[in-house]
This record gives C-alpha cells, structure tokens and sequence, in this order.
C-alpha cells in the first residue's frame, strides 16, 4: 500500500470521478525511461482506464477507498498528448501533455522571489513567449497539521508560460530560479521541462520536514519558530511538518527527475546546529517517500540541487550564515560528498545586493543563482561529462614556518586580499592562561592551483590552530571573491579546517 492511502486527512469528496489537483492542461508528465503516474477520486469499485490520445496507456484499475490510481507505459520525451481518463459513461480529457522532466522547485523566499523582482526582469518575462515547452505550475501557500492527500488549492495551474505569469506581486507569483532554471536546461536538453514550484518565504526547514526525518535528529516534539529579525518580515513563525504536510506530501505520487531548493536564512537563527542534521535528513526523507509513493519510478536518490547562502548584513560580525552555508553541506564544505550523495549546489556569497529594494537578503542576480545550479544538474542530474560545475576546494592544506600552503583541487583564479583567509591563533599571555581568536592571513602569493597565506600574526607556526576562508556574512562583493575557477565563473566556497599542531 503506498503513502498515498495513510492520509488521516483524506476526504472521498462524494464520489467524484476526477483527476488529482496537480494535474490538467499544459502539463509535463515525466518522460521514459521512468514512468509517469497519474490519479485521482471516483466511486469505490468503478473501472478507470486512461488513454494517450486515443490508444490505453495502461490496464484498467479498480477504485479503492475513494482513489484511482495508473502508471503509464513509458513515453518518449516530446507531445502534445490527449490525456483522457475513461469511467463507465464519464470521460474527462486533459489537453496539451507533454512528455519531458519534471523538477520540483522548494524552499523560501529567496526561491519564491518572483521573476519581475529580478534585475533585467522585462527582459526576461519577454522570454517567456521563446520556450513554450517549459511549463510552470505553482501549489498555494496552505499549512495543515495532518497529511493531506491533495493540494488544498493551486496558485498557478498548469500553464504555457507568460510574462504576466512570470510576474505578479512580489514573493506572489512565479520563482525567478525555478523559471530561469527550466529555461536553461531546456536550452541545454531541447526537450519538455515541468517545474513545480511548492515554496513559502520565512520558513524553516523543520517546517518542511516529516516527523520521521525529524525525529532522526533529536527534534520529535512539536515546536514553533520564534519571532527573529529575519522571520518577522514575512512571518509569524512555523510549526514543525506543517508544510510537509500541506505542500510536499500531496505531491509525493508524481513521477520526478530531481528537486532544487533555496532554504536556509531562518536557520540561522533557530536550530543552527541542527542544520547539518535536518537538512540532508529532509533530502533522504523525501528522496524515500518519492520513490515509495510514485510505486519506485521516482529514483530513490533522485538529483538535489540547492543554493548555498548568499548574504544579508555587510557589516554583520554574527557567524550564522557562514555556519549554516557550511552546514548545508553536512559539514563538507562541497557537494555532492559521501553524506549527500547525487547532490549539487549553487554558491551565491558573492551575489550580493546591498541595495536591494526587498532588503539585502534578497538579492536580485537570480540568473547567476540559476545557471550554477543549472551546470551542478547537467553534470549530476544528466551525467555530462567534463563539466566544472564545483568552485575550487583544498585538497591539501600545509603549515610550513611562516605561511600555510593551500592546494586545490583543480585550477585557480586569485586576487590579493588581505582578510579572506583567516587564521586561528592560540596566543599564550601566561602559563596556564591563553586567548584564542581567529585573525586575518593575508594572501602571499599563488600559482596555478594553489595560495600561500600569512602565518606572521601568530607567535609562531605551533600555534596555528585553524584555517578558514570566506567565514562570514558579506565576505566579498559582487563577483569578487578572491579565489575562483580558472575561468573566473565559479567562486571557491566557504570552509573551515582545523590544522594539526606540532
């Protein structure tokens, strides 16, 4: 029996013969080799057979407590398809089905900024008219204590894309990363792309999470988000798995290529430390649940892109967006890796946007944001080879007399900085008593591949505790990081290691 069917808040609806919430005109269904699954309400013990125009795309199946439910035979990328759906006398007929993939897009509100909040923002709703084979769909804003089994309401029913769709009020209307993700791999694949988006803006992970992937982190009690600087100006604060419930779990029997996600600022300021936890939880949780309820044809490590932090407060001296863009990647520094297998991530610290008319949280470059995840998901999602789509990383860090030799794990572009990198320094005033702090490394000079920062504002190299890079809110400006790819594109993440003492 799948997840579908355990829904304490399940509802027969009377009877009524008729597809699920989520499916209609203009929509993607995922394309072969997985096989996409379609369902819906009828009268118990009825016959529902469905028909691609006009040929049965799967046997007969029975009605059972109040829901039908197919898996088609595979199909091809490509349409558009008649998707007719037989019941004794009733028919009801979805027109302009596409074949293609289709990724769902989540998170908060740095993934629910709408596309005319972008900079160039006339310029791209003008593009919308250019890719009519990338649909949009958008799930209402709903919260629910109980799993639903359907969408209590859509935002934006399947659809052809439209400037006026792509725009709207601000946060209200179509993700600007999700859109101009689809476009770019759609430019890249020359096939249909169905984005979902299922989004709400202040939102912590726990509230997307299920109470099983939270209880795998110590969090088994119901707890609510406290008011924050950063949460009071779109909410009021969250109860754990109420969107899960509301926003996630209705979706879990459509067919999925992969996920992209764009969460995190409101960690920083609840459960901070949980974060290393919860987040690849939710990703295993969900990858599960997927693959069950879609009856195993959603792939049960399915691709995971997401966005790692970008910035909020210039001056700020606090530490939780550095540890949460650290956390986000289960304390790696880099994705995918051995915890979050088949994973890829978007570094933005260096988008931001101080003069952000939605508050500097909100930055406004979302096209950058969109395109590094559109390279993480052409190399993972679809297997394109030699693609760089991962910022430079250490692959060897080593504390000589004066300076720390920093090796990466492929090219480098640098320029001189004198913060960037940062030491930390045991610093002995006294037998028995000392002070620890961290303290710039100016950068010496590099090569190829590899940096040399100062060690001189520690007594001496037996002191040199640490290393980090990049480790705070606003570490560089717009697309000037001090260390990039070769080709200046991609900007090395944020880590921190700490160095053996000799």
């Amino acid at each position: 029996m799948y997840i579908l069917f355990q829904s304490a808040g399940y509802c027969e609806r009377d009877g009524e013969f008729r597809f699920a919430s989520y499916y209609g005109d203009h929509m993607v269904l995922q394309k072969a080799p997985e096989r996409a699954v379609l369902w819906g309400f009828g009268p118990d013990d009825a016959k529902v057979t469905i028909y691609l125009s006009g040929q049965a795309a799967a046997p007969a199946v029975s009605v059972f407590a109040g829901i039908w439910r197919v898996t088609l035979v595979p199909v091809q990328a490509g349409g558009p398809y008649n998707v007719t759906a037989v019941f004794q006398n009733q028919s009801i007929t979805l027109t302009d089905v596409l074949f293609g993939d289709v990724w769902l897009c989540g998170g908060q509100s740095n993934m629910a900024f709408t596309t005319s909040q972008v900079f160039n923002a006339s310029e791209e709703m003008a593009l919308a008219s250019e890719f009519p084979h990338v649909r949009i769909f958008m799930a209402s804003l709903e919260q629910s204590h109980t799993e639903l089994i359907d969408l209590a309401g859509l935002e934006v029913p399947w659809s052809v894309p439209t400037g006026e769709l792509l725009g709207g009020g601000d946060f209200k209307h179509y993700s600007a990363v999700c859109w101009m993700f689809g476009r770019l791999l759609y430019k890249t694949l020359r096939y249909p792309i169905g984005l979902v988006e299922s989004c709400w803006g202040g939102t912590p992970v726990e509230a997307w999470s299920s109470p099983r992937a939270l209880r795998n982190c110590g969090l088994d009690r119901t707890n609510k988000l406290p008011m924050s600087s950063i949460t009071s100006m779109i909410s009021a604060g969250w109860t754990n798995s109420v969107l899960w419930n509301a926003m996630i779990y209705p979706l879990l029997n459509m067919t999925l290529k992969g996920a992209i996600w764009y969460q995190g600022e409101s960690n920083t300021e609840y459960n901070q430390k949980k974060y290393s936890c919860t987040f690849p939880s939710m990703i295993d949780d969900w990858r599960m649940a997927f693959h069950q309820s879609s009856g195993g044809q959603t792939a049960v490590d399915f691709p995971f892109g997401f966005v790692q932090l970008s910035t909020y407060i210039k001056s700020s001296v606090y530490d939780g967006f550095p540890n949460v863009r650290w956390h986000q990647t289960a304390d790696y520094g880099f994705a995918p890796n051995l915890r979050m297998k088949n994973t890829f991530m978007a570094v933005a610290m260096d988008l931001g946007d101080e003069m952000s008319p939605y508050g500097s949280i909100h930055p406004r470059d979302k096209q950058d944001v969109a395109y590094r995840l559109s390279l993480g998901a052409r190399a993972v999602a679809y297997g394109e080879k030699s693609l760089a789509f991962q910022g430079p990383f250490p692959n060897s860090v080593l504390v000589n007399d004066n300076h720390i030799n920093v090796t990466y794990d492929q090219r480098v572009s640098v320029t001189q900085s004198q913060d960037i990198f940062e030491i930390f320094c045991l610093m002995v005033k006294a037998p028995g008593d000392s002070l620890s702090s961290w303290v710039p490394a100016p950068i010496l000079q590099w090569g190829l591949s590899s940096v040399l920062v100062s060690t001189t504002k520690c007594s001496s190299r037996d002191n040199v505790a640490g290393l980090r890079y990049a480790w705070r809110d606003w570490p560089c400006d717009l697309k000037a990081c001090p260390v990039y790819s070769a080709d200046g594109v991609l900007p090395a993440p944020p880590f921190t290691q700490p160095l053996a003492r000799h």
